[in-house]
């Protein structure tokens, strides 16, 4: 079974309720209705219902009729949200009336939906930039208890079995966070962590926070973040089995770890790769992508309470199917 069979998999054992807010967007409406066919997920889809099932028939979609389609413009509980969105977004200037508004929007009443707890998950982002998919997130479902930056992360399926996990590693922050700090990079150390447990599968990750010095072989101030997030991700979860600095040979390669960084229970035995910035996140990714010829899963939005994913708006009706599915394990894991 590969790694993408075992998510579906999972996805499937324990279905979650997910949210898809671009409800007319055709790659999306395909996507929908392929997970309700394979028993995926509840789908939940955000718009005018005889728009959308008007939509599906067109495109020759049967099982677009088993989800549940609610439309913001007559919901019973559109008002209800909007009192809550007035609530959580009062001290920041919003009123009753811009709250009646916003709440119109499909992201954002979606956003309310997982914070009533009637839904799991929301995937946008395949008409809606990142800031558009992060802002009702933010500001709605908020961050995870300890956590304070979001980032993103990347399942890399490499052939390179002797690395990672049987050849797939969890790389992050590939998405989000430009210049963490040392308190930043340690959450997205934690963060990418439950990642690789909750839509992985690791059942022991181990982190190795990436640098271009090994144990204090370089001076720099940027080798001792790298150093200091380590710590700090180690006070935040102390199971945590995370080690750093640690280079990328000495990270990956058993007999470079052991000279390296003797003694290291993660030298040489890293699953998880923890980036010191954006920029190195971002092009490491796509180097081991474009050369390696590994197949690279997302980015995986992580940090927030209740899961809330981006698409690319370049993206396939296969990529939504299994953003739907990673997304379900991801609300598992944080319930």
């Amino acid at each position: 079974m590969t790694l993408i069979d075992s998510i579906v998999a999972r996805a499937k054992s324990n279905r979650q309720r997910i949210v898809l807010p671009e409800s007319l967007e055709e790659r999306t409406i395909k996507a929908a209705d392929r997970a309700i066919a394979d028993g995926l997920a509840e789908i939940i889809l955000i718009g005018n219902r005889e728009a959308i099932l008007g939509k599906a028939a067109e495109l020759g979609l049967a099982n677009i009729s088993k989800a549940t389609i609610i439309d913001p413009l007559t919901s019973e509980k559109t008002a209800g949200y909007a009192d809550l969105l007035y609530e959580l977004r009062k001290n920041k200037g919003m009123t009753p009336e811009q709250a009646a508004q916003t709440v119109r929007d499909p992201l954002y009443f979606g956003c309310l939906i997982i914070k009533s707890g009637d839904a799991d998950g929301q995937i946008s982002g395949a008409l809606s930039t990142t800031g558009e998919t992060l802002r009702p997130a933010l500001q709605i479902i908020k961050c995870a208890p300890g956590i304070t930056c979001v980032s993103g992360a990347m399942l890399m399926i490499t052939q390179a079995k002797e690395y990672g996990e049987d050849g797939v590693l969890v790389i992050g922050d590939v998405a989000v966070t430009p210049m963490p700090d040392a308190a930043q990079l340690s959450q997205i150390a934690v963060c990418t962590a439950r990642t690789a447990r909750s839509v992985a599968g690791f059942k022991e990750p181990r982190v190795a926070m990436m640098s271009f010095s090994t144990k204090g072989s370089a001076k720099h101030e940027v080798v001792d973040k790298v150093v200091e997030a380590t710590a700090l991700a180690k006070q935040l979860d102390p199971t945590l089995k995370i080690d750093g600095e640690l280079q990328a040979d000495a990270a990956l390669v058993k007999s470079v770890g052991e000279k390296k960084a003797p003694g290291s229970e993660i030298a040489g035995k890293a699953n998880v790769l923890v980036f010191p910035n954006l920029e190195a996140g971002n092009i490491g990714y796509k180097l081991i992508q474009r050369l390696g010829g590994a197949d690279a899963i997302g980015p995986i939005l992580q940090g927030i309470a209740r899961p809330v994913n981006d698409l690319s708006r370049g993206c396939s009706v296969d990529d939504i199917y299994k953003m739907i599915a990673i997304t379900a394990c991801q609300a598992m894991d944080s319930k």
